[in-house]
């Protein structure tokens, strides 16, 4: 597994001129202070703005988290594809306009998937859509099947001047594998921010069956010595209502 830029790893990404954006996001107090009636209003409002924005720019995926412990506003996390900037730019801009913008918590980075020959191993999962209308918002909830590591991540200052042998990399990229193999692991992909994020440069999602798989996964990162090379933050998460957001792209 390799952090930032890995100077062994090189720069192959997939889907390279994709724009990711990753989204914290979280609904404020004042929100439950509104009557019942005008969450509604302003959330349909919402959603069909968003759909629009979605289809104008050609939305390439969306994919939602939620933590299952919160960190103050910060209840969720998404990660948002589109293939220009514009797209991204739009998006943002219009998830934040009023009245819904108002109740939101809004913090985002820009990134783009990174796949380096090292990590080409890591599974994908395949994308089903039902084909239901994104514009009827069903009772939204997780999904319990599976648990969900978000990790961000940098290389401590001077490791890049640490050859790979001391750092312990292969035997790392080794031991992550075997977790992965072992304990099922469903997806796993990799987003590198335009520029650096508060917690890192790389943004890691990873989806195992179960918690033991998740806490094999970090026990193996922080594993010495090649745990030792990097500043990690960790969180926990279900995928958010996954069969309803996978219609949007098609809307």
């Amino acid at each position: 597994m390799n952090q930032s830029h890995d100077p062994q790893a090189g720069d192959k990404t997939d889907d390279a001129e994709d724009v990711i954006v990753l989204y914290r996001g979280g609904r404020l107090p004042s929100w439950d202070q509104l009557d019942a009636t005008l969450q509604l209003e302003y959330q349909q409002e919402h959603v069909d703005t968003m759909l629009a924005v979605a289809h104008e720019h050609r939305l390439r995926n969306i994919n939602g988290y939620r933590l299952i412990a919160p960190h103050g506003a910060w209840e969720r996390f998404w990660s948002i594809a589109f293939p220009s900037l514009a797209g991204a730019e739009a998006w943002m801009s219009a998830e934040v306009a009023p009245p819904y913008g108002r109740y939101g918590h809004y913090e985002y980075d820009l990134a783009r998937r990174w796949r380096p020959d090292s990590l080409s191993w890591l599974p994908q999962r395949e994308i089903t859509s039902g084909g239901a209308d994104p514009r009827q918002v069903p009772a939204l909830a997780v999904d319990t099947g599976s648990i969900v590591v978000l990790c961000f991540s940098r290389w401590q200052r001077g490791s890049d001047e640490v050859t790979p042998v001391v750092r312990g990399d292969e035997r790392r990229r080794q031991r992550l594998q075997d977790v992965a193999r072992d304990q099922g692991l469903i997806h796993g992909e990799v987003f590198h921010l335009v520029g650096s994020g508060r917690d890192g440069d790389l943004a890691w999602v990873l989806e195992f069956p179960d918690l033991s798989g998740a806490e094999a996964w970090i026990d193996a990162e922080v594993e010495p010595p090649g745990g030792s090379y990097h500043e990690r933050t960790y969180h926990l998460a279900r995928r958010w209502a996954p069969d309803y957001f996978v219609t949007w792209p098609e809307a």
